[in-house]
């Protein structure tokens, strides 16, 4: 599994259909991870490995040996680039590379961090070969496989934000997350299949209220303004206008009235 010939059959696909082309009959996420979801406590340890290895081996993820076979993977479409962006910062990556579920999670997750904490998230680590692993690294890490990623840990309200995200979303069966302490950062083993299922239903979700609301929509934990807007092809100001809004503030169970 960790030679080139042996690529993943869950790559180049992702790539196109990463979000939208999943059965709506598979939204039943725990049920994805057959076994357990290890339970909500960021503490790590041999079950939480022994689960991400598992989806890796489900996936057919390749462990990527080096940096040559890393822009293999690149070229092949496996990997995609993660940039920075005004909402999330990248802090010392030799790799900004990552499975195509990866970006589309911190694309999502960061801009919701910045409007409740006020600052940039900061991700520190994306894929890694074996080769690159820092010497406290577990051998049985999954950065080799690009569908795993770290935060830098913040403090305060920051803190209790993302750690409350991220076992929520632990919960849904679509992550595994272990707080470390040297340095201090979480780790994230994104399931890719399972995060894409969720956002697939997420989606799906609101263009059924949409259509079943005569142009209002209720707002879900996660949303964004931005999100909204795109979804149902109206723009920012456009929704802040027909809601009398003057930022971009929102909250779950919130109803909203949809630009026609």
């Amino acid at each position: 599994m960790n030679t080139w010939t042996m690529l993943p059959r869950y790559g180049a696909r992702s790539l196109r259909n990463s979000h939208l082309s999943i059965a709506a009959s598979a939204v039943l996420l725990a049920a994805a991870v057959p076994g357990e979801i290890v339970g909500q406590s960021l503490r790590g340890g041999t079950r939480s490995l022994d689960l991400q290895n598992r989806v890796a081996r489900q996936h057919d993820f390749t462990y990527i040996a080096n940096p040559a076979q890393l822009e293999r993977f690149v070229d092949a479409g496996y990997l995609v680039r993660v940039p920075t962006s005004a909402d999330y910062a990248l802090h010392e990556i030799s790799f900004p590379y990552a499975r195509p579920e990866v970006k589309l999670f911190i694309s999502r997750l960061a801009p919701q961090y910045r409007r409740a904490c006020g600052e940039r998230l900061v991700v520190t680590s994306l894929t890694r070969p074996k080769n690159r692993q820092p010497r406290n690294a577990s051998p049985r890490s999954v950065h080799p496989t690009g569908m795993a990623l770290d935060f830098r840990r913040p403090a305060g309200k920051c803190r209790a934000w993302l750690e409350r995200v991220l076992l929520q979303l632990e919960g849904s069966g679509v992550l595994e997350a272990t707080m470390e302490r040297r340095p201090p950062h979480y780790h994230v083993a994104l399931f890719p299949r399972q995060y894409a299922t969720y956002v697939d239903g997420i989606t799906r979700a609101a263009a059924r209220q949409y259509a079943a609301g005569g142009g209002r929509y209720e707002v879900r934990p996660g949303d964004s303004l931005w999100e909204i807007a795109r979804r149902h092809d109206t723009t920012v100001p456009r929704l802040r206008s027909a809601n009398n809004l003057n930022g971009s503030r929102i909250y779950p169970g919130q109803v909203l009235t949809l630009p026609s």
